[in-house]
């Protein structure tokens, strides 16, 4: 039973596309790092309760303070309790859509990223969605909308979610799929100092010319 159990999460995890060397986990984020009455409810997120209840999930934060990790650790725990889970970052969904009808593709792939319980979506505002790509990844908002059973989609941006209509190719539909992803959402504001380089040592140097002192014979 237990070596069944193993095979399926270890096939997960490979179909999903999450890390599997050094996964991000829950245990190994720092919350102590974070401040605020919400603490709780990120560290709620592990009981997957937003996956239950059909609730989509948006980490908004500068660069470093561990949006994706906490994206991951949820995307890790789906496939933990055997939810198919699919991670990209949006400059790959671009590309994929962009591939798809390049190949007459478009109803496979949609239909690929409807399918999982988990769909992240890393790093909103990296990169601008043409009408077409936008056409298509509004229609997978709208199917996973009215989607059976266990779902959320989770993302995470530097730009809030206000910002996002610059990079897609904006029109009605556009705003009538954002209010569907936001419809019933949790949305963590997460402000602050960066996790990265912790142990980083800032010096200040000057750019430019070197001002050399003359010594003149006395």
């Amino acid at each position: 039973e237990q070596k069944k159990y193993d095979s399926m999460v270890h096939t997960m995890l490979k179909l999903s596309k999450l890390p599997m060397n050094e996964p991000k986990t829950f245990e190994r984020f720092d919350f102590s790092r974070l401040h605020g009455k919400h603490v709780q409810s990120l560290k709620n997120l592990s009981s997957l309760s937003a996956l239950y209840a059909g609730k989509n999930l948006a980490f908004i934060g500068p660069q470093g303070v561990g949006k994706t990790h906490l994206a991951m650790a949820f995307g890790r725990e789906c496939c933990l309790k055997g939810y198919k889970t699919y991670f990209l970052r949006a400059s790959e969904l671009n590309q994929k859509l962009t591939d798809a009808r390049k190949h007459g593709q478009e109803g496979a792939v949609i239909n690929g990223l409807v399918k999982p319980s988990c769909l992240i979506i890393d790093e909103i505002g990296r990169c601008v969605f043409d009408k077409e790509n936008t056409r298509m990844f509004f229609d997978v908002i709208d199917r996973r909308y009215n989607k059976d059973g266990p779902s959320t989609m989770i993302f995470t941006s530097n730009k809030t979610p206000n910002q996002w209509g610059e990079y897609f190719s904006e029109d009605d539909t556009l705003l009538c799929s954002l209010d569907r992803v936001f419809d019933d959402a949790t949305v963590f504001m997460i402000k602050g100092d960066s996790y990265r380089g912790r142990k980083l040592e800032t010096l200040g140097l000057e750019a430019g010319i070197a001002k050399h002192t003359e010594y003149k014979n006395a």
